[in-house]
């Protein structure tokens, strides 16, 4: 799982989640915000970052920079993902399914945000477990990073295409 560069991509950004946190001091109560914020290019390419500050635009822009700097290459197949798959991050449990072209994108918040800024176009899914956007997101990704297509598993293996399946 090699990481990329992301300052040479045009990156899309989707805000997940932004999560108002108050710390509650002699003077009153503190609020800053967290942002959790989710690029691709929508060509296979993908991250998340968090970011953490005193108003909402400066938390967005750190989450940003952070997801910037931790974008993972997906396989894909055509519009979809080569195979289904189980993603599991702490509490959070993905369950992703490819589909015919045409079906679209069947998926509910912060897995669709992941879907979307992949590119993907048509897949099934299904959020078990967690419903921490947090987690989610990262049960995602894990799902994701771990599809290999049938080339990648030929190549290992030593064999051709056809051999394997």
């Amino acid at each position: 799982m090699a990481l990329i560069d992301g300052s040479t991509l045009e990156m899309k950004e989707h805000v997940v989640a932004i999560n108002r946190v108050s710390k509650t001091v002699k003077g009153g109560r503190i609020y800053k915000f967290a942002a959790l914020i989710v690029v691709g290019d929508g060509n296979g390419t993908v991250g998340f970052g968090i970011g953490k500050a005193g108003e909402v635009p400066d938390a967005i822009r750190k989450g940003i920079e952070d997801a910037k700097k931790n974008l993972v290459k997906v396989s894909l197949k055509g519009t979809t993902i080569p195979h289904e798959v189980t993603g599991i991050y702490g509490a959070g449990k993905v369950l992703m399914k490819p589909a015919a072209p045409g079906t679209g994108v069947i998926a509910g918040g912060p897995v669709r945000a992941v879907i979307e800024a992949v590119g993907i176009k048509d897949i099934r899914t299904k959020a078990l477990r967690s419903n921490n956007p947090c987690n989610v997101v990262r049960a995602t990704l894990a799902g994701l990073t771990s599809l290999r297509t049938a080339d990648e598993v030929a190549a290992i293996r030593g064999k051709s295409v056809k051999e394997i399946l």
